[in-house]
């Protein structure tokens, strides 16, 4: 696929924005009526932007946020129309994953940049990022205990994956929220943040910085532990390949001449 500068500030629906600057993007769920809510079409729109961002070879770091709220979950006042019945849940549904696994798949680092609500469809969406940074009044849940829906078993295994079995039983048999030092605690967090924004230009600005064969490398081997994979064929072939690179090249040689590297 051809690369597809992200360029400036553009509208990929009615309600999410991306830009860039530099070798970081950055998609902004944008609909404070719904405290950005994640409406049907919403969901449908991001696997092409995501393969936007895939295709933009200058683009090196994807950050997720909200304006004010991070996400209040999906649009349920489509719920009783568009998610109607057995066929329409599982059509709903389908947009829902296939816009979370757009997200998780990225060939690229992804950083969840959260204040406020981050609630059902928006912590689905948080936890298909690489990383979570929060900010003090953040609150997370998820939240379908509270709408009679069984949460999916890709975005459940996300959630064990990362707070272990018996906080997310909590999580999800209770719907509550949680604040922010409790997600910190419990690991759903990377980390809470005195200023988000400053504190996720910052780790985003790094990650960029960085080699970005051993980036990708690192994100694919760690998806493969979590998988339950194994040092295979596929990952010897990504050993291959980070020894024959450019970037391999220039870290040997900045730290012979003492310079930092340029990647």
């Amino acid at each position: 696929m051809p690369s597809v500068p992200v360029g400036i500030v553009r509208r990929v629906s009615e309600f999410l924005e991306l830009s860039a600057a530099g070798p970081v993007a950055t998609l902004t769920i944008n609909r404070p009526a719904k405290r950005n809510a994640m409406s049907y079409e919403m969901w449908s729109a991001l696997p092409g932007l995501l393969a936007r961002v895939s295709a933009d070879e200058s683009i090196r770091v994807l950050v997720i946020r909200g304006g004010g709220h991070f996400c209040a979950g999906a649009d349920i006042s489509e719920f009783s129309s568009l998610r109607r019945g057995a066929d329409g849940a599982a059509r709903y549904g389908e947009a829902v994953h296939a816009g979370e696994r757009a997200i998780a798949q990225l060939d690229k680092p992804t950083i969840a940049a959260v204040s406020g609500f981050c609630v059902g469809g928006g912590c689905e969406i948080a936890l298909a990022c690489d990383i979570r940074v929060a900010a003090s009044d953040a609150r997370f849940g998820i939240t379908p205990a509270k709408l009679g829906i069984v949460y999916n078993f890709t975005s459940t295994k996300a959630l064990v994956d990362v707070v272990g079995p018996a906080w997310a039983k909590q999580i999800l048999f209770s719907a509550d929220l949680i604040d922010a030092s409790t997600a910190l605690r419990i690991g759903l967090v990377n980390e809470v943040a005195e200023s988000l924004d400053a504190r996720v230009r910052e780790l985003s600005e790094q990650i960029a910085g960085r080699a970005q064969v051993s980036v990708r490398g690192a994100k694919k081997i760690i998806g493969s532990v979590v998988d339950g994979g194994h040092e295979d064929d596929f990952v010897r072939a990504l050993y291959a390949e980070a020894a024959s690179s450019a970037d391999y090249a220039e870290g040997v040689s900045a730290f012979l001449e003492k310079r930092p590297p340029r990647f």
